[in-house]
């Protein structure tokens, strides 16, 4: 006999709300760097110039990666669930806005209230993932999320130029289209209220700044800006050395999602399996060995592949840290250690371009550097970790 439709619509309805929890993680990166290339085509039609069409990314990452400082908290204050789904009407409105402009400065400031509306939905995405999945499988499903966030980030170029070969705007119209569907479906649950373990009380900002979210905060910002922030110098390196076109630059580039997207689910797994203070250190130290290569590898086929492995170690390094602040604490706690990882992410031109005028071998040995000292600050465990 066949259980009575109420009984089967909320399992529906469940999974429908879990899929649009992923599709959320790819549209938070995928929205962020579809201009990265329809810059010329940005400029020829706002009438910007190179450095100021390059700017609309930064106009993207940087109110991003601020709000996340407190947007977990204050979303759980709202209510995750209807947080959510207004950021994700605010994100259409928005993207409709750059569709639409007609001028340089106003694109621009699109752009900023899309990278604001997008630090409402990241944090409390991962952290209603949490809500919805059991411990001993956390890291398999951070490992999907962050198999789609790298999908996100790879393909956002490839859509951007494809969509620029006929008219930029429509790039904008279908993200948003995508978020409006997102808006309808929602979350599958909503994080709770307090702190992990107590399961109440109202969600304050000093509780999401303590010093052990602090210090997973600061791990994924050195980890993020020697590893995600660092494909521009990348770039810079096969250019000066073998002189390397813009395409097959991209191409290049494009490995180090490819990787991170292949090898996330799996990773996820062996976060469950062997703890995610294991994975970040390993990732860590991985990372560390692969990016001092690309300073003084003789080939670009050597530093594509050096480069693409990187991707690996950077997803051993999210995921690891993920779970970490998923296991210990809540999505103000989550929202601080995102924010940690993007402000890295945005410092690493100002840290690492002037050590690599100097040599090349100085710039990624740098960064080498930085990530060893992010492995040395992962904690072992959720015991040592955010729970304090």
């Amino acid at each position: 006999m066949s259980a009575p439709p109420s009984t089967q619509s909320p399992s529906r309805l469940a999974r429908l709300r879990i899929g649009a929890l992923y599709a959320g993680a790819f549209l938070g990166p995928f929205g962020g760097g579809i201009t990265a290339s329809m810059l010329p085509e940005l400029g020829a039609d706002l009438g910007l110039s190179p450095s100021a069409a390059s700017a609309s990314l930064t106009a993207y990452l940087l109110p991003f990666a601020l709000l996340m400082l407190v947007s977990g908290t204050l979303g759980q204050r709202w209510g995750a669930a209807r947080t959510v789904r207004w950021a994700y009407v605010a994100y259409v409105v928005f993207s409709l806005l750059g569709a639409v402009a007609g001028t340089g400065w106003l694109f621009l400031c699109a752009r900023a209230l899309q990278g604001a509306a997008n630090a409402f939905t990241t944090p409390l995405l991962l952290a209603s993932l949490a809500a919805a999945t059991p411990p001993e499988r956390l890291g398999r499903s951070l490992g999907v999320m962050g198999s789609l966030q790298a999908a996100g980030m790879t393909f956002a170029p490839l859509v951007g130029g494809l969509a620029a070969s006929v008219d930029w705007r429509a790039a904008f119209v279908g993200v948003a289209v995508v978020a409006a569907l997102l808006a309808v479906a929602g979350l599958p649950a909503d994080p709770p209220a307090g702190r992990a373990g107590d399961g109440a009380g109202r969600p304050r900002l000093r509780d999401a700044w303590r010093p052990a979210v602090l210090r997973l905060a600061l791990v994924a910002g050195l980890a993020w800006a020697a590893l995600g922030g660092l494909s521009f110098l990348v770039a810079l390196r096969v250019e000066d050395a073998f002189t390397v076109g813009a395409a097959l630059r991209g191409a290049l580039l494009t490995g180090f999602g490819v990787c991170g997207l292949l090898t996330a689910r799996v990773i996820g797994s062996g976060v469950d399996r062997f703890g995610p203070g294991v994975t970040v250190r390993v990732g860590a130290i991985a990372g560390a060995l692969l990016v001092g290569a690309v300073g003084v590898l003789p080939s670009v086929i050597a530093i594509g592949a050096a480069w693409a492995l990187a991707g690996a170690a950077a997803q051993l390094v999210l995921v690891g840290v993920n779970t970490l602040v998923l296991r210990g604490t809540t999505a103000g706690g989550v929202s601080v250690v995102q924010a940690g990882r993007f402000l890295g992410a945005s410092a690493a031109p100002a840290v690492f371009l002037a050590p690599y005028h100097l040599s090349p071998v100085a710039g990624f040995g740098l960064a080498a550097v930085v990530l060893l000292a992010a492995g040395l600050l992962a904690p072992r465990g959720v015991s040592s970790g955010v729970r304090g």
